[in-house]
Order: C-alpha cells, then structure tokens, then sequence
C-alpha cells in the first residue's frame, strides 16, 4: 500500500510539531517596540500553527557573557583539559546552540542602535557560531548546519533606513544567519517610530506585514 499525505495532512503535522524560539534583544525588558513586534509575529505563529510552542529568551533580563579572551581560551581548549570555570563557560554557549537546534521557527526582536544591531544580539549570535556544529567548512567552502528553519526578523527604528547604505542590519543578519543556513528570512518593519505621531500608522502598516508574511 502506498501512503500519501496531502497538504492538509502536512500543515496539521507542522502545527503539532511546530516549535518557536523567540528572541527579544533589545536592553529594555519592557516597553521595547521591537519586542512588542516580535511578539506579535510569534502571536501570529500561533493563530496559524495552535499547537505549536513558544520559548522566549529575553536578553536584557538573560543576558549571554560576551566572547571576551577566558571565553575564547575555554572554546579552544580540549574539552578534557578545560578548568570547571571553562567548561562552565561553554556550557553557557552550548545550551542555546542545542536550543536553537530543536526549534522550527525563529523570530527575533531587533532595535536600532546607533545604526546596529544591539550588544545582547551579538554576543547571542557569537554564542551560536561553532565549527563542526553549526557551519563546518567543506571542500566547497562553508555549509551551514542550522538548515530548515524560518526565520522572523521584527525591526524597530526610530527613523527611516528600509533599503537605504544606513541600514547596515539587514545586510549583516542575512549574512550571519545564511551563513549557518537559515537562509528562509522574512524581515517586518517598524519604520519612523521617532517621528511625531507617526507610531500608530507604523504598527498598522507591521501588522499587514505580518499577516502577508507569517503564513
């Protein structure tokens, strides 16, 4: 007998499935525009996928040590010869590798500063970096391990930078997550927050975007 699963079949295995990992690295753990964006996107996740479960890491109440010397001493050291406080350190490191491995779907909060990403998304992705785990290098050059996740980015700025030389986020997420192969990145807006009453108009105008593009 030959089995077939429609698309039916396949959306209802997805939303059972689905696990969610949402990232809010903004340096305020409340009132940030960016994690009120990403909230919404993960809310919107679950209206399509019911049974699917949301982890959320907030990296202003959580955040991740930096990748300073003792941090890069620990990560070249062979696992039987780390002291107790260098295999502490890449434990630290190691868990939110494994716990971005298990997950579908990733959204991330990002705010604007000073025309970056924030410290807390940085030391987040220096974290997720690890050769032979999450990227190796081939005879073809590097191969992201991270495959088959999509991924939601909900950035707040308080100007205008959307396809503009100043907006210097997009480009680096596009080429620090393809680069361990989550390559399936959707980016929602939040533009001109800084603006005089121009924040309502700017959510409104997210929220299309998020219902055109979390499908």
């Amino acid at each position: 007998m030959v089995s077939t699963m429609t698309d039916t079949d396949s959306n209802q295995l997805k939303a059972s499935t689905m696990n969610i990992l949402q990232i809010n690295s903004s340096a305020r753990s409340s009132g940030s525009n960016s994690t009120r964006l990403a909230s919404r996107i993960a809310e919107r996740l679950t209206e399509k996928y019911p049974h699917a479960t949301i982890t959320v890491r907030d990296l202003a109440s959580e955040p991740h040590p930096v990748l300073d010397e003792p941090a890069l001493n620990a990560l070249f050291t062979p696992a039987e010869q780390r002291t107790p406080e260098q295999t502490a350190r890449v434990a630290q490191d190691d868990a939110l590798i494994e716990q971005l491995q298990s997950v579908d779907a990733l959204v991330l909060g990002v705010p604007m500063y000073n025309l970056g990403v924030p410290v807390q998304l940085k030391s987040w992705i220096d974290a997720i970096y690890r050769a032979g785990v999450t990227f190796r290098y081939g005879e073809n050059g590097p191969e992201g391990l991270l495959t088959g996740k999509k991924v939601y980015v909900a950035l707040a700025r308080g100007g205008l930078y959307r396809d503009t030389p100043a907006d210097s986020q997009v480009p680096y997420l596009k080429t620090a997550l393809g680069f361990l192969g989550m390559t399936e990145i959707e980016f929602i807006y939040a533009e001109g927050l800084a603006m005089s009453g121009l924040a309502d108009q700017v959510f409104e105008q997210a929220e299309k975007q998020i219902a055109e593009l979390v499908v």
